[in-house]
C-alpha cells in the first residue's frame, strides 16, 4: 500500500470533525435560502451570506475545539480554491466576442477604474491594505465571489473576508431595492438602465431582481453586462497574484520574486478550464454541474470563514468598512454613468 493511501484515513480523521461542522452550517444556510424563496418570492440573502452569518452565530455562542480547526481551515482555504478553479468552466470566449469588443472593453475599463477608486477610498478611510483590496474587488466585480476569489491570493484572514462580504451583502440588497427608483431621476432608457444595473449591482440574481420590474430589454442587457463584468475576475485575481508575489519576494529576498507562488494552482486551473470551455471541449451539462459544485463549495468555505470569526473584531471595523463600501459604490455608479455616455448607449 502506498504512503498516500496509508495516510488517507488519518487525513480524513483529522479533517472530519471540522468538515462535518462546516457542512452542517452550509446545509442549514441553503435550507434557509430555499425557505426565503418559498415564503418571500425570492431569497433576499443568498446561501453565501447566510452561511457566514450562521457560522458567526455559532462561533459567538460556542468556540470550536482544536479538533475542529483543521477541517475548518481546509474548508476555508482549499475548498474555496477549488471553487474558484471550477468557475473557469463557465467562461466562453466565443459568447463574449459575439457581443462586440466595445462593450467588453468598456466593462473592463469600468472595473479597473472602480478597483483603483475603491482601493484609494479604503486606504483613505484607514483600512489595512488587504481589507481595502477585498472591498475594491467585491465592489467592482461581483461582490461575494470576487471577495472569496481574491482572499486566498492576498492571504486575507477570515475576519476581513467575513466583514467585507457581510457589509457588501447588506448594501447589495439596498441597491436592488433602490436602483429602480433612480431610473427616472437619472433619465435612463430601459436599455441604459439595464447596462447601469449590470455595471453596479453585485450578483447576477440581484441584477435580475433589479431589472425585472423595468423591461425585458433591461433584464437582457443587465445580465449580459453583469456576465462580462464577472469575466474580469480571472484577470484581476491573476494580477493580484503577480503583485502579491512581488511584495512577498521583496520581503523575503531583497526583490527576488517567489516564482513558486507567482501564479496559484487554482488560477492556472481557472484559465485552463476557460480555454477548454471556449474550445467547446466542456459540454453544457458538465458546465451546469461544475457551476453547482462551485457554488456549494463556496457556501462551505464561507461557513468555515464564519466559524473562524470573532464578531467583536468585525464590529470594531464596522464604521470604516461601511463607509468605504458606501463611498465605493457611489464612485462605481459615477464611473458607470460616465462610461455609458462615452460608449453612447441609447
Amino acid at each position: 500500500m502506498s504512503l498516500a493511501f496509508r495516510s488517507l484515513p488519518s487525513f480524513l480523521h483529522r479533517l472530519g470533525p471540522g468538515l462535518a461542522l462546516t457542512a452542517a452550517v452550509a446545509v442549514a444556510a441553503l435550507v434557509i435560502e430555499r425557505a426565503e424563496a418559498a415564503l418571500l418570492g425570492r431569497a433576499w440573502l443568498d446561501g453565501v451570506v447566510l452561511a457566514i452569518l450562521l457560522g458567526v452565530a455559532v462561533r459567538s455562542c460556542w468556540r470550536p475545539g482544536t479538533g475542529f480547526l483543521p477541517g475548518i481551515d481546509f474548508s476555508a482555504r482549499t475548498l474555496l480554491e477549488f471553487a474558484v478553479m471550477l468557475l473557469g468552466a463557465s467562461i466562453s470566449a466565443a459568447a463574449v466576442a459575439a457581443q462586440g469588443m466595445t462593450l467588453l472593453v468598456g466593462v473592463a475599463v469600468v472595473v479597473a477604474s472602480a478597483i483603483f477608486a475603491s482601493y484609494g477610498i479604503g486606504r483613505l478611510m484607514g483600512l489595512e491594505r488587504r481589507m481595502a483590496i477585498l472591498i475594491a474587488c467585491g465592489n467592482s466585480i461581483c461582490g461575494n465571489s470576487a471577495i472569496a476569489a481574491a482572499a486566498p491570493v492576498i492571504r486575507a484572514d477570515g475576519e476581513d473576508v467575513a466583514s467585507a462580504i457581510a457589509f457588501t451583502a447588506v448594501l447589495g440588497v439596498v441597491v436592488v431595492l433602490a436602483l429602480p427608483l433612480l431610473m427616472p431621476v437619472l433619465g435612463l432608457s430601459a436599455t441604459q438602465y439595464g447596462v447601469f444595473a449590470g455595471l453596479t449591482v453585485y450578483a447576477v440574481p440581484q441584477v435580475l431582481a433589479a431589472t425585472a420590474p423595468i423591461a425585458a430589454v433591461s433584464v437582457q442587457m443587465g445580465t449580459l453586462v453583469k456576465l462580462l463584468r464577472v469575466l474580469m475576475l480571472g484577470p484581476v485575481v491573476l494580477v493580484l497574484s503577480l503583485l502579491e508575489s512581488r511584495v512577498d519576494g521583496a520581503r523575503i529576498d531583497a526583490g527576488r520574486p517567489n516564482y513558486r507562488h507567482m501564479v496559484p494552482w487554482f488560477i492556472l486551473g481557472f484559465i485552463a478550464l476557460g480555454m477548454l470551455r471556449s474550445a467547446g471541449l466542456i459540454p453544457d451539462a458538465v458546465v451546469v454541474r461544475t457551476s453547482s459544485l462551485a457554488s456549494f463549495l463556496t457556501v462551505l468555505a464561507m461557513a468555515a470563514l464564519g466559524l473562524g470569526v470573532d464578531v467583536r473584531s468585525v464590529a470594531r471595523a464596522g464604521f470604516r468598512v461601511t463607509a468605504t463600501v458606501v463611498l465605493s459604490l457611489i464612485a462605481l455608479g459615477a464611473i458607470s454613468l460616465l462610461a455609458m455616455r462615452l460608449m453612447q448607449i441609447a
